[in-house]
């Protein structure tokens, strides 16, 4: 269905069929993609690339497919180990049919093939026009899109946040009444833990029958990986999920998460207690804002975006790569600018952050991360610290009266969104549901 006007398939293949019929605007959005490939090319020509997280997974997918030891291997010259559920080893045993350059390259294609993807679900979701998601103009948002510091990180190291991006908010956008709605996203939770918390969100919105699809979909995946591979299911499930460490060290500037943030701030490997308190009041704060946006504000998309911050912002370890939910984002953005100068220029200055790459800017290497000034902690920790400015905002948005000026809808929305104890029995307004 679509996300943004409920119309079904019809409605997206009458939209890309238009803009098939425009030659010249489509060889313009085509040629803007392949020069942008062609100088992701150039730059692992001149720089090596090292996609080491496609390594992992194909040494998982090995271990799956012939019963070795998933959690005892470690792979490339930084040995890496597993780190995801068993599950997703066995979605990983694809990747061993394939040589490793042609698993590369096929990683790199396939991933900006999810970025046109998740370039159109977001437009969808946040209710841009439909020209805004046509063919020539995805292409064009791909090409540019490839350089945002998450999703060039996502290239590099050959990760799947893409894929799960775009699986979850396709699952979310869909009409509350939609059929096993939730499912995908337990899945994509199977995959990587940190998606479940959407279930939590669509809880706590009153959509219980979303939420149980959603545990439905995790319990598959865990049965999956139990009765495939046992042994290491136990192993995963009762010690290595709580083993952080194997994920990597919390306080480098590669996380971008509040523990990274406090630790960095605090000049400590283990901020312990002052994390915690953090992770807490920021989980607590960003999920009720979430609530209120659907509850109060009937604007779905942007308690999704806020679940996701969230996530993003009380996860032990979020890779700057994680952070691909800037696209939705954008989008959302976008979508609320309309004709106003300031808001795009917000628009603008989000963009520009998730491009500038500050923290790899600053002199990091080593224990340098422990010893940063004043002035360098803004530098190293971009996305929390946006990302608590914009849970804020919106915190600070839901405040106002549901009919208040400057937000586009809400009057309307308001009125089509059910009550939380009848949203997840009967579908919502499609416009509702998705922001």
């Amino acid at each position: 269905m679509s996300a943004a006007d409920g119309t079904g398939t019809w409605t997206w293949r009458r939209t890309w069929a238009r803009s098939l019929a425009d030659p010249g605007r489509l060889a313009t959005g085509a040629a803007l993609l392949l020069l942008s490939l062609a100088g992701l090319y150039a730059l692992s020509r001149a720089v090596q690339l090292p996609m080491s997280d496609i390594e992992v997974y194909r040494a998982e997918g090995q271990a799956a497919a012939t019963g070795g030891d998933l959690y005892g291997f470690t792979v490339t010259k930084w040995a890496l180990p597993a780190t995801y559920p068993p599950f997703a080893a066995l979605l990983f045993i694809p990747t061993t049919w394939l040589s490793l350059t042609a698993l590369k390259i096929t990683c790199v294609l396939v991933n900006a093939a999810f970025l046109a993807l998740l370039v159109h679900l977001s437009a969808k979701a946040a209710g841009l026009r439909r020209a805004a998601y046509s063919a020539p103009l995805v292409l064009a948002a791909t090409a540019l899109g490839l350089w945002l510091e998450p999703v060039f990180q996502t290239l590099v190291f050959g990760q799947i946040n893409l894929a799960l991006t775009c699986l979850v908010l396709w699952d979310l956008s869909r009409p509350d009444g939609a059929r096993l709605k939730g499912f995908a996203t337990g899945l994509a939770a199977g995959v990587k833990l940190t998606p479940a918390i959407f279930a939590v969100y669509l809880l706590i919105t009153g959509r219980v029958r979303a939420a149980a699809g959603a545990l439905a979909g995790f319990a598959v995946s865990v049965l999956v990986g139990a009765l495939v591979l046992p042994g290491a299911s136990v192993e995963f499930w009762t010690r290595r999920m709580f083993e952080t460490q194997r994920v990597g060290k919390v306080w480098i500037v590669d996380n971008q998460s509040v523990q990274g943030l406090v630790a960095r701030l605090l000049h400590t490997t283990e901020p312990g207690v002052w994390w915690l308190a953090a992770a807490l009041l920021t989980g607590a704060g960003g999920l009720w804002t979430a609530r209120r946006l659907y509850v109060r504000r009937g604007l779905d998309h942007w308690g999704v975006l806020a679940t996701a911050v969230t996530a993003l912002l009380v996860s032990p370890i979020s890779w700057s790569h994680h952070w691909v939910w800037c696209v939705p984002l954008l989008a959302a953005l976008a979508a609320h600018a309309r004709r106003d100068r300031w808001r795009w220029a917000l628009v603008a200055a989000v963009a520009v952050a998730f491009t500038a790459r500050s923290m790899w800017a600053v002199h990091h290497q080593g224990l340098r991360a422990l010893h940063f000034s004043w002035w360098q902690q803004p530098l190293a920790a971009p996305y929390p610290l946006l990302g608590l400015a914009l849970l804020a905002a919106l915190a600070w948005w839901t405040r106002r009266s549901a009919t208040g000026p400057g937000i586009p809808g809400a009057r309307t929305a308001a009125r089509r969104v059910p009550s939380p104890r009848t949203a997840g029995a009967r579908p919502t307004s499609s416009r509702a549901t998705a922001g």
